[in-house]
């Protein structure tokens, strides 16, 4: 049992370096770069440095209306 279950943890390795070596590999300085890029493009829709107005913020505290 343990020669076909040797086999079997091979093939899975094998098929794990197969897919790793079909991968296309990117520098990290490459990958910042456009990573930066990306985030000044897209700055002016980013709400966590434009906020939300508090009109479409669903977290915001609820008015309680409360007759006297």
């Amino acid at each position: 049992m343990s020669g076909s279950s040797s086999v079997a943890a091979m093939k899975k390795v094998v098929q794990q370096l197969r897919l790793e070596a079909g991968l296309n590999l990117v520098k990290v300085s490459q990958a910042a770069a456009d990573l930066k890029q990306f985030r000044l493009q897209n700055a002016q829709h980013d709400p966590l440095l434009t906020g939300v107005s508090s009109s479409t913020n669903s977290f915001r505290p609820q008015k309680v209306c409360s007759f006297l």
